[in-house]
């Protein structure tokens, strides 16, 4: 049992990383993505690929980072003058190219067989790999830690502000002098950088990645996290992972997933994000404004 709830705590901390970079985008930017998936799987391959041809763990953890920026970067240039909907339908197409690039450059990425056998590296002293899960949860959820006390403070600083006048109004942003165009591009370069690192965690614990690992559902399973947890927060962010991780895998914890059909869990994830939309709009925790405005003068009754 123990095991098993060392997994668990080392998806929760995987899928908080990816949940707090889909909240940069999504919650602060007021920018619908559903590519994580698609930065999760680079960052993943990088891993994967680099280590088996000899790159060391530091090495592949921060060119995993850069190279999955510059597609967020790239991703993100063309558009701009996309907002909802069509925004979302432009980053549900490139994450579906990016995962038919994976499945069908057989020669790099070894197409629908996926990577396997990839190595546990030596990290000062430890090997990080699925043998050594104390350490893994460890050396996990340091990593969460620094994200979130990185993007917290971005939040609280003149780009957190300049981000929620972006999601606000974006003319009225950009009569104020901001640069939307420049903190658009950056807003999606870091969270594709931390989603990116994210997926070398889970090549490492994995040993293995597979084109099909990183589909639309992943995507879909992210930003149901953030959503449960308040839109902009990053505490909710990581309370909807925790949330979400937990019901996916109750029916294992409780023994009884040979009772539940896989579609149950898809359904649970559509009823909780439907009643949170009826019930609780805001998210489990509602998102604490740094600037108010001006108060409103009282009217003499």
């Amino acid at each position: 049992m123990i095991p098993f709830l060392l997994l668990i705590i080392i998806y929760i901390g995987l899928f908080a990383l990816l949940s707090m970079s889909q909240n940069l985008i999504a919650g602060m930017t007021g920018l619908l993505s559903l590519c994580q998936a698609a930065f999760f799987a680079i960052g993943a391959y990088t891993m994967a690929i680099g280590l088996l041809a000899g790159l060391d763990f530091w090495t592949c953890f921060v060119l995993a980072g850069f190279l999955s920026a510059a597609l967020g970067i790239l991703i993100g240039l063309p558009t701009l003058r996309l907002k909802g909907d069509y925004l979302a339908i432009a980053t549900l197409g490139f994450g579906e190219i990016t995962r038919n690039v994976i499945l069908n450059w057989d020669s790099l990425t070894k197409g629908p067989l996926g990577i396997n056998g990839i190595p546990a590296p030596n990290v000062w002293g430890f090997l990080l790999g699925p043998t050594n899960k104390t350490v893994f949860v460890i050396a996990v959820w340091l990593y969460v830690l620094v994200v979130y006390f990185f993007l917290r403070h971005v939040s609280r600083s003149r780009l957190g502000l300049a981000l929620d006048a972006i999601r606000e109004d974006e003319i009225a942003a950009s009569s104020m002098g901001i640069n939307v165009t420049k903190y658009k591009v950056w807003t999606f370069a870091v969270g594709a950088f931390i989603a990116g690192q994210a997926g070398t965690f889970w090549a490492l614990y994995s040993q293995s990645v597979s084109p099909n690992s990183f589909d639309f559902n992943m995507s879909v399973m992210i930003l149901a996290m953030v959503v449960l947890g308040g839109l902009g927060n990053y505490v909710g962010a990581i309370v909807g992972a925790v949330l979400i991780q937990l019901i996916s895998e109750l029916p294992r914890l409780l023994g009884v997933s040979n009772m539940i059909p896989a579609q149950v869990k898809q359904i649970l994830f559509g009823l909780i994000l439907v009643l949170m939309m009826i019930l609780r709009p805001q998210g489990l925790i509602v998102r604490k404004r740094i600037f108010k405005g001006p108060k409103k003068p009282e009217v003499p009754v």
